[in-house]
């Protein structure tokens, strides 16, 4: 029999993504195991975080302070703020390292059939931040879905005429085989293509 205490973790981190019923008991079977090493220091990190975690006032990440990291570095205010979806959009722009400017996240995309418009995201505070801070280009990067060119759109309507708008280019990855490729993603690389 597992105590209380236990069960209720195998329940809480079952509901984390990617980890269901069984990986949860599996990870919290292997925490317990390594108490010392590794659950213990869990433990107090996740305290920690839960006290000092909080979105950024000026884009929308998450960090320790009210502005950002980015948002406070200097050599980051290039003129470019690129748009994302949410924060792991930007963790992961962020990974690629490519990227030197600003990010801006939107909290979520327009979405009709779950009732999302407008004003649940941050577009305004967006239209607000490129007039405040000389914005010369916007770059969408939002995800190739319904929902997300559906956001570019409107996105772009809002700025239109302000500043240069750009998104990220779509189609064959690196490594992909056209056989392998959807329809969708043939077309908009042949869309997209570029003079050798």
């Amino acid at each position: 029999m597992r105590s209380n205490e236990i069960e209720t973790l195998i329940d809480l981190m079952a509901k984390l993504p990617g980890l269901g019923p069984r990986s949860a008991r599996r990870a919290v079977l292997h925490l317990i195991r390594k108490r010392a090493l590794l659950l213990t220091p869990l433990s107090d990190a996740m305290q920690a975080v839960a006290i000092s975690a909080r979105e950024c006032l000026n884009c929308g990440n998450v960090g320790t302070s009210e502005i950002c990291e980015i948002c406070s570095d200097d050599k980051r205010a290039t003129g470019e703020i690129c748009v994302v979806e949410d924060v792991s959009d930007l963790w992961a722009m962020e990974r690629a390292g490519v990227f030197k400017g600003r990010y801006h996240v939107l909290g979520g995309t327009l979405s009709a059939l779950d009732g999302v418009g407008p004003e649940d995201l941050s577009i305004p505070r967006l239209v607000d931040r490129v007039t405040a801070e000389g914005i010369s280009e916007v770059i969408l990067a939002l995800n190739a879905t319904v929902d997300g060119q559906t956001t570019a759109h409107y996105i772009a309507d809002q700025l239109e005429g302000r500043v240069r708008l750009t998104s990220l280019a779509q189609g064959v990855p690196i490594g992909g085989e056209l056989d392998y490729l959807d329809e969708g993603t043939i077309s908009a690389a042949l869309t997209a293509r570029k003079q050798i």
